[in-house]
């Protein structure tokens, strides 16, 4: 039986969409318990010939499952990225095994984005702003606020949001991988 304690966090995801660019930042961190396990951990990959970025949040082992069936989905419906979306996520829902993947994606394209889930929710954003894991509120608020108050592009607004949840969150951490379409 999992604890709290031995309960693997694998953290923060941001997704950040303005002025036709998008830009996912994910922070390094891995934690077990109290320890911080890894501090490099890379949670933003480039997929299907580098135009879709992909981001995940929770177990690690159930987020590279999913990643990988998410992959054949978009192999099958040649890079349509709202569609591979909405059949990974009925797939999730309905098959007796992936139901049970505790993990969260946030995936985009040059065009859209999407929060993935196992309860079957494909969310596309209002305001261009997507975040999950333990420190998503926090990079989420910041993004939020820096994007209508400022003139920072998605990469950087990205990266400075991840920062102020890297200072809150004690499950994120200040290692920032960014990848941006």
């Amino acid at each position: 039986m999992q604890t709290e304690n031995s309960r693997i966090r694998s953290t923060t995801v941001l997704l950040v969409r303005k002025d036709d660019r998008v830009a996912m930042a994910g922070d390094g961190q891995v934690t077990l318990g109290e320890t911080v396990m890894k501090a490099n951990a890379r949670k933003v990959r480039r997929l299907y010939n580098d135009s879709i970025l992909a981001g995940f949040a929770g177990a690690t082992a159930d987020a590279f499952s999913l990643l990988t069936r998410f992959e054949g989905k978009l192999e099958q419906y040649h890079g349509n990225l709202e569609r591979a979306s909405i059949e990974l996520s009925k797939e999730w829902r309905t098959d007796k095994v992936l139901r049970h993947l505790e993990a969260l994606l946030v995936v985009a394209d040059a065009k859209s984005s999407f929060l993935l889930s196992g309860n079957g929710d494909v969310i596309a954003p209002d305001d261009g702003v997507l975040a999950i894991g333990s420190g998503g509120s926090y990079a989420l608020a910041a993004a939020r606020a820096l994007s209508k108050h400022t003139e920072l592009t998605a990469k950087d607004i990205a990266v400075e949001a991840l920062r102020i949840a890297g200072e809150i969150c004690i499950y994120s951490n200040q290692n920032i991988v960014v990848e941006e379409l």
